[in-house]
């Protein structure tokens, strides 16, 4: 089997081209020219030069694959540019799903997200038979990834084999930019949490949303969408497994919501002014008002996703930010990298 996997040489992508790879698939990757591929270094797998908006790249980059998996997307909670997100988000998943029908693949999985799913005030976990609306979207990324789903149902209606799954929050190795979620490990880490805003979410174990796309693909039925997770917690449950995996204390002070809203406008002002991203984007502190619990037992169910362990995959991520620079000098002492090998 030949499988294209867009986003390979980002967090999910390249977990799922290397899970496709030990397989036994071929692989090919549709990659940017120029851009980092320190996640793929080294693998066995053919490089595509293209863009989701250069139709032709995607045509050539489609040619004899029999899979196609979109893992591809613009992932940030705050950008001078919102159209950006759209252009990736929705009118290259519209291109590539299109470019694929036509090239007559077998099988489309799509990765959306359970950030388009609606969440509950009260820590319910949500299914995938929950139906969101655009206006209910909490800033730009969800618009865009809301929307783009919209695009991946309405190809599947009109024939198109696309399956859709809904990963969590995946946490483990290769997080290079890191997400938002590697985000908050690396700063704790590194001694930043001084307080926290309590939240959920649902953490899962990256090699198992890769896993989860394998599936989906094989067992995954047409027009459907799967909860890609596993463990639904409070934000200060996993402050205090973090603390016993690194030997780190964890945060003991809850932060009002009204206070890191202040924080993030002030941290979204400085950023204009002296350029790059905010430390504390808005929509980041607006997602955290409600607790993002999923139900997960679909995927389980119908496609045998695994369910590794929360703890092992928050050591493997300590491990790897460890190893891969990440965290200070002053925090890499013996005592807690060795709880986390």
């Amino acid at each position: 089997m030949s499988s294209l996997v867009t986003g390979a040489t980002g967090f999910v992508g390249a977990a799922v081209a290397r899970a496709l790879l030990a397989a036994g698939d071929s692989v090919r990757i549709l990659a940017r020219p120029g851009g980092p591929q320190g996640n793929i270094q080294g693998l066995p797998i053919e490089v595509a030069s293209g863009d989701l908006l250069d139709r032709r790249s995607l045509e050539r980059a489609l040619k004899g694959c029999t899979t196609l998996y979109h893992v591809a997307a613009c992932y940030k909670l705050w950008t001078r540019d919102p159209q950006e997100l759209y252009r990736t988000n929705v009118e290259g998943t519209r291109a590539i799903l299109e470019a694929a029908g036509e090239a007559g693949v077998d099988r489309i999985v799509y990765t959306s997200t359970v950030g388009v799913l609606p969440t509950s005030r009260d820590g319910r976990p949500v299914n995938e038979q929950a139906q969101a609306t655009l206006a209910g979207m909490v800033g730009h990324y969800k618009r865009s990834k809301f929307l783009a789903e919209q695009e991946a149902l309405r190809l599947a209606r009109a024939g198109l084999p696309v399956v859709i799954v809904n990963p969590s929050a995946p946490v483990g190795p290769r997080d290079i930019k890191p997400t938002p979620t590697g985000q908050m490990i690396v700063d704790y880490l590194n001694g930043r949490m001084f307080g926290y805003l309590e939240t959920g979410l649902n953490v899962v174990a990256v090699e198992d949303v890769a896993h989860g796309h394998l599936l989906a693909g094989t067992k995954g039925r047409v027009g459907e969408r799967y909860i890609l997770g596993h463990a639904n917690l409070r934000l200060s449950v996993i402050f205090r497994l973090l603390e016993e995996i690194t030997g780190i204390p964890a945060p003991r002070r809850r932060v009002p919501y009204a206070l890191a809203y202040g924080a993030a406008c002030a941290s979204e002002a400085w950023a204009r002014i002296r350029g790059g991203a905010p430390r504390i984007p808005r929509d980041g502190v607006r997602m955290a008002r409600k607790y993002m619990f999923f139900d997960t037992s679909k995927a389980v169910a119908e496609l045998g996703l695994p369910q590794t362990p929360v703890e092992e995959a928050l050591r493997r991520a300590v491990r790897w930010f460890t190893e891969h620079g990440y965290v200070g000098k002053k925090r890499s002492a013996p005592a807690w990298t060795a709880s986390a090998s």
